[in-house]
Order: C-alpha cells, then structure tokens, then sequence
C-alpha cells in the first residue's frame, strides 16, 4: 500500500469514528502530539524543539524577548544593567515562588549558572551556557552574572535557553529528578510525567507578572505520538485538539475541512548536510573540496522546497537564518547541476561514485528526497534513519560520513547561536577548522557590532567556499487546531500555551 493510500485510509476511518467532541472545554484540557520522543524534561539535558516548548512552559529566565516586538522585557529580572564588558547585573522580581513552595531570590540564580556553566555537569548545548563563567549574589534580590570573555548575545541567551532552577530542589535531585517531577517558576506546572510518552501540564496559579502572561487554559495534556497519520486520525475523532509540524500535504487537507484551522508560519529552523570534512569516519571521502562541492551540486534543492515544505520556506545558502545578527547571505552558492557534480566526483577520482552511510532524525521524506538525488550522480546511500539522540550521540563520539540535521538555534536571532554549534570544535564540529573557530571567536566576543558583522561575513564565506557544510532550506511550520482553539502561532516555532485559549 502507498503511503497516499495509506493517509487515506487513515483519514477515512477517522471520519467513521468523528462523532466525539473536538475541545474538552468541559474539563478545561488542551490534548496536544508531539511527533519526537523527548529524552528529558529538563531543559539542560535534551536539545530537541520539544524539550524547548516545555522549557518556556515551566521554567522562567531573567528576562523575555516579545516573539512578536523582538524587544527584551524583565521576567525573573525587573532590570539589568552592564557593569563592564564582563559583567551583568541583574535587579531580581520579588514575590515569585516555585512551584514546590520555593521561595525565589539570587541563591537559585547562583545556583543555577554555576551548575550550568560547568561543563562536567552535562548541559547537552553547551553553546547555550558555556559563555558564563560564574555569578555572584550582591544581596538577596540582585546578583551579577560574570561572562569569560566579552559576549554581546549575552542578553538573548538569557532571555531563551538559559532557565533559572530552585537551587535547594535541584541540588538535592539533580538532572535525573527534575527530568521526573521538574520544577519552575513558569505559567505552567508539570503533573505528569511518563518519560519521553506522556506530560501533564496544569496552569500555575500562583504565577508573578510575567510578559509571558498568565496561563487561561487549565491543563496541557502532551503525549507522544510519532506517526502523522495517527495524530490526524485523532484529531478528527476528537482526542487531539492541536498538532504541529503537520506536513503540507496533509495540513492542506485538514485545513480544507470546517472543524479544523491550519496556520502556516515560518521558523528560524534550517536544514542541511553536515559532511565529514576532518575526517572522523574511516576513508571519508569529505575530507576532498570536490566532492562536497559535488555533493552540494547534486541536490535540487528548490523542487524539494516546492514539492515538500511549501508554505513559506525557501532555500538556503549560507550557514545561519537569514534575520539572525550577522547572517551573510550573500555567499558562494551551489545551483542543481548534476552533470558538474559528476565531473567534480571524477575529478576528485571518483569517476564511479561511491558509497556511504547517510543519517537523518525526522523528515524521513525530504531526507529520501535529498538521498535519492545524491544516488543520481554516484553517491550511492545506506539510509539509516535514527532518533535524534541516537544521532546527535553517535556524532558527537565517532562522527558520521554525511547526515541530514535541522537546527533551530534555540530561537535566538543571532548568528552565534548557529556557527557556534557547528563550527567551533565542539563535539558536533566536523570540520574541525581552528582558523575558523578564531574568527567565530572574534565575531562572537567583540562589543563593536561592525566587528561582529565583518567577522561573520568572513567565517560564512569561508564555510560556504570550502562547502564545509550544505545548506538545504528553511522550515515552515504547519499548526493544525480545532475551531474552538485560539492560537497565533510566532515566527520563532515555539508552542507557547500560556497564549492559547478556548474561542
């Protein structure tokens, strides 16, 4: 059976089994799918955009960006000020309280950035927190956060992933049991967890005045469901009131139907090939220019976005989100020409091709569809599709001949938060270049915004000149809710339920 056929099926049994109603507005519950298994709740320990959702759900960092105004606001800070190049300092809101009854004050700010900002303690992006080195209580409600070098993104990193914990709690149960029972300050509390399959979120009534806002609708149920088809069968027999990440076609589909709202927005996330350019994997065939100039050669990358993503996503040539600070779109780009990206194999003594092992996490068919383009000039694949902590794992300790990532930047509009990941000999650095790590270094640290934008020029150039790594597209995503739902999706792809209401 086709997969057509199959969403088909899927979808003609739904409408067999739709007499249940769409909202539980009765019991003031909002049944939610995630399509991707979370490996942790706590937001230090996983890395996926899901983990992200639930993070701006429970938990709360010094400050806000609006996703909508880009303008920074006071959330657990009411006020901050830079003291020097190195150093922050923060004026703390009072009356906040945890939601186990923790009191809220500079301790679990302390706490909190120096668990984070060492690296034995295991934060999966360290590029998220390895910016500070220290903070430090000046009295009860102000502390000053102290930064190893000069870091101008300070400011959006703390209004994004870094999230303040009760330092009592979390001393006493680490990453472990707040991955089980996690604890924040944020408009939700978790009373539920199932790891990985099942979340339980309930609104948090003794929430402070945060720019967040207060949650309206009562509990969150999230339960993990990997297979799209399944979500939309549920969607139409009324046990799901809300998806995401819905693929065009089917989205289309729901969106064409009286009961239900599709919203297409945009997203900060790209997709793209890492290659193993240093050489990780045995005999990598990366480690030559030509074949990754080959590589990006053979990928049509505008049919994909036609045919597959859609909506408003468009394809990519340099290695950052186009808004983000610093992203130089103006690189060298590789158009679809699969006869040069046969010569450039021959030339590279691959007149025959050859064959590799090719990895991906999610899309399963835009990474066929870009597999399959490879295979057409020689490049012949062994598809191995994994969960992405399976694959971020296995790149981070033996790397991977060629595999297919989406990256996101945690929603932070600035370039460091995508060439810091990937290219500053991290764990998942295959490109291993220290020259340009220097200029990162540079671009990163500097106070003087040219610096920083003539810096990342030079890096983005480099990286797309010696095809370090292939862009692919821009993601959009599709929202797919009941008519009793009220929702305006943000370009930044968070879920933000604290914003949802019943119509």
């Amino acid at each position: 059976m086709t997969p057509a056929l199959l969403r088909s099926t899927a979808i003609a049994l739904a409408l067999c089994t739709s007499g249940a109603a769409y909202a539980d507005k009765a019991n003031d519950t909002m049944s939610v799918a995630f399509t991707k298994e979370l490996e942790s709740v706590d937001s230090y320990m996983n890395s996926a955009r899901e983990g992200i959702v639930i993070q701006r759900a429970v938990w709360d960092g010094l400050l806000y960006r609006d996703p909508v105004t880009n303008e920074y606001k006071g959330n657990l800070a009411t006020s901050w000020e830079w003291i020097d190049d190195l150093t922050i300092e923060f004026k703390l809101r009072e009356g906040v309280t945890f939601h186990n009854g923790e009191a809220f004050n500079a301790d679990d700010v302390v706490y909190t950035v120096d668990f984070v900002s060492n690296p034995e303690n295991g934060v999966k992006t360290q590029r998220n927190v390895n910016w500070m080195k220290s903070a430090e209580r000046i009295d009860d409600y102000t502390v000053r956060i102290h930064l190893k070098s000069a870091f101008p993104s300070a400011i959006e990193f703390l209004s994004g992933p870094v999230s303040i914990y009760p330092n009592e709690y979390y001393a006493e149960v680490g990453p472990a049991g707040m991955a089980l029972n996690p604890v924040g300050t944020g408009p939700y509390k978790v009373t539920e967890v199932e790891p990985g399959q099942h979340f339980v979120l309930e609104a948090y009534d003794g929430y402070h005045d945060s720019p967040k806002g207060k949650a309206t609708i009562k509990k969150i149920d999230i339960r993990t469901i990997p297979d799209i088809n399944t979500q939309m069968a549920e969607m139409f027999n009324g046990t799901l009131d809300l998806i995401w990440q819905v693929p065009s076609d089917q989205a289309g589909k729901l969106g064409q139907m009286d009961q239900f709202q599709a919203v297409n927005e945009s997203t900060m996330r790209v997709g793209f090939l890492l290659l193993d350019v240093a050489g990780r994997t045995p005999d990598s065939p990366f480690t030559d220019l030509k074949v990754r100039q080959a590589v990006a050669h053979a990928i049509d990358r505008t049919a994909i976005v036609d045919a597959l993503l859609k909506g408003s996503s468009q394809v990519i040539n340099s290695s950052c989100f186009p808004s983000q600070f610093g992203c130089d779109t103006d690189v060298t780009s590789y158009d679809y020409d699969p006869e040069k990206a046969k010569a450039l194999l021959a030339e590279a003594g691959y007149p025959d091709g050859f064959t590799t092992d090719f990895y991906a996490y999610r899309n399963r068919d835009y990474a066929e569809a870009i597999s399959s383009y490879l295979n057409a000039v020689g490049i012949k694949t062994n598809f191995n599709m994994l969960k992405y902590a399976a694959l971020r794992d296995l790149s981070a300790t033996s790397g991977v001949p060629v595999n297919f990532q989406t990256w996101g930047s945690y929603s932070i509009n600035d370039t460091s938060a995508f060439t810091g990941q990937f290219f500053k000999l991290g764990d998942l650095d295959a490109v291993r270049d220290p020259a340009l790590a220097e200029i990162l270094d540079v671009a990163d640290t500097s106070t003087d915004p040219a610096v920083r934008v003539e810096n990342y020029s030079k890096a983005l150039n480099m990286i797309a000149d010696n095809a370090y790594m292939v862009p692919m597209f821009s993601y959009n995503t599709n929202y797919v809710f009941t008519n009793e739902v009220d929702y305006t999706p943000t370009p930044d792809e968070v879920l933000r339920f604290a914003t949802m209401a019943w119509k």
